[in-house]
């Protein structure tokens, strides 16, 4: 399988189902569940192929792995695929999501079947591609292509205000993307060279780390989003479909984390050390004034919305504490909190295909009736609580503990937000599932489906395996961390020494 364009076949799978999709009218029911069908299949193949990468790789190898490049004569820039251990499981994640995400839809949705899919199709594509490109114009071309069909799911199939929703997202996410093209630019006209490799190896001026490092921040902050520039992503997880939301939340955030540890770290330490403190003060308002308002909403997936702001709080703790508990604290959260996430969208899902109401007032006592429902919204809960024994405590514990090392105050204030967490959480279930079963628009309601129990169950299954076991993510990410790590230290070191030297 080294032989193979890997990388290559499992970015465009997506692409060639698009191909088989467009033939296919949607005006009767058998085109609908046939392109339906066809996306399953596409996005099935997809992930299957993508385990073929994981099979592939090498955990003692920090460099990139199953490297694929083709010179793009007279551009300038050339099409370069790769992945390292930062990368690898974000493509398995994305790739994982994806036919659940499908299934979520399959009756939800009957309207432009066949654009909904081929949006969908089109979308795993370029975030595949993100975590793979290794030139940095292909980054960015992905990176920002896949702004289009996000903005597209959202505008069409979303809710009440979903053209405003969908704008908003838009606008923000392509404001801040501007500046990272020309930081590019800048970075291109001073290494002479696109490739990513070439430029983590490349020493940047310190005064242009600076504004390159703003630049890039300008793109990330908004992805992830940090505060106070989250505010889209609230209006946009409301409007969007479920299965819009799952995707947002599971992969489309993890983006400005990926750009932060693939470029801001490595590429400008100086001034990733030197802002440090300033994204240490944006992530703790973010865990803690979130939260807070997270227990105010009277809307489900509102405050799913704003818990998901705080948890990237302790994602950019971590990656900018810059040691080895801190980062790897930090892709574990990603990686679990794109399960975690996705799965309490998709519980969302659940009762709102039945009641057409995210109001959570609308709701209560449904264990009597949902009890398989209310078991596995338990189990997604305390993950996103932070449970010991889920995959959301690894990562929220690891990230603490490399703050800790570096700043007691900020550790300390984040621990709020794992107190906060667990107030909005549980008051939330508690309402929903809890109580007497009282309204009667609630007591038909039927407990999982066949359908609903396969999208459910393999995330049950992977967050308490990797709350228990997390070890397969750790070997799979730990040289490239500790690659990273020491790239970054030695950097700041001869920075120091060059300073001395010139005194």
């Amino acid at each position: 399988m080294t032989d193979w364009p890997l990388l290559s076949v499992v970015t465009f799978i997506p692409l060639i189902c698009v191909l088989f999709l467009l033939p296919i009218k949607d005006d009767t029911e058998i085109g609908r569940r046939n392109i339906r069908q066809v996306a399953l299949l596409g996005t099935t193949a997809t992930f299957i192929m993508s385990l073929l990468i994981w099979a592939n790789f090498d955990t003692s190898d920090p460099g990139f792995q199953m490297v694929e490049s083709i010179e793009l004569a007279g551009s300038g820039f050339s099409y370069a695929m790769g992945v390292d251990g930062i990368s690898m499981l974000f493509v398995i994640l994305t790739t994982f999501l994806m036919p659940l995400c499908i299934l979520a839809s399959w009756n939800s949705v009957e309207t432009r079947v066949r654009e909904y899919m081929i949006a969908f199709l089109v979308l795993e594509t370029m975030m595949i591609g993100v975590f793979c490109a290794l030139d940095i114009v292909l980054f960015y071309i992905f990176f920002e292509a896949g702004l289009i069909p996000m903005f597209i799911i959202i505008g069409v199939w979303g809710g009440k205000r979903r053209v405003y929703a969908s704008f908003k997202f838009f606008l923000y996410t392509l404001a801040g993307s501007v500046l990272m093209l020309l930081a590019i630019m800048a970075m291109f006209w001073d290494a002479g060279t696109t490739d990513i490799r070439a430029l983590l190896a490349h020493n940047f001026p310190a005064e242009m780390q600076t504004w390159l490092w703003l630049a890039f921040f300008a793109s990330f902050a908004v992805k992830m989003p940090m505060w106070p520039v989250h505010t889209w992503l609230p209006d946009a997880h409301v409007e969007a479909p479920t299965a819009g939301s799952v995707i947002l939340a599971g992969v489309l955030l993890k983006l400005g984390g990926y750009g932060f540890l693939r470029f801001s770290l490595p590429m400008f330490p100086l001034a990733s050390a030197d802002f440090a403190p300033f994204i240490f003060t944006l992530s703790v308002i973010a865990i803690i004034y979130t939260s807070l308002v997270a227990l105010m909403q009277d809307d489900i997936k509102k405050l799913i919305a704003y818990s998901s702001v705080a948890h990237m709080g302790f994602v950019t703790m971590g990656i900018f504490a810059a040691n080895q508990q801190g980062v790897q604290g930090a892709i574990f959260q990603m990686l679990s909190h794109g399960l975690i996430s996705g799965a309490l969208f998709l519980c969302v899902g659940v009762v709102y295909d039945r009641m057409h109401t995210r109001e959570i007032s609308a709701y209560g006592g449904l264990v009597n009736n949902m009890p398989k429902y209310a078991v596995a919204f338990m189990i997604f809960t305390m993950a996103n609580v932070g449970l010991p024994g889920t995959s959301g405590f690894v990562g929220e514990f690891l990230t603490m503990i490399g703050v800790f090392q570096v700043n007691t105050w900020v550790a300390m204030f984040a621990a709020l937000g794992v107190i906060l967490s667990a107030a909005y959480a549980l008051w939330l279930y508690r309402r929903v599932v809890f109580g007497a079963l009282e309204k009667e628009s609630l007591k038909a309601m039927l407990d999982l489906s066949g359908r609903e129990k396969a999208i459910l169950y393999p995330l049950i299954v992977l967050v308490i395996f990797f709350g228990v076991y997390p070890a397969p993510i750790f070997d799979a990410t730990a040289a490239s961390v500790d690659a990273l790590i020491n790239n970054y230290t030695a950097s700041l070191q001869a920075a120091r020494d060059l300073a001395l030297s010139t005194q």
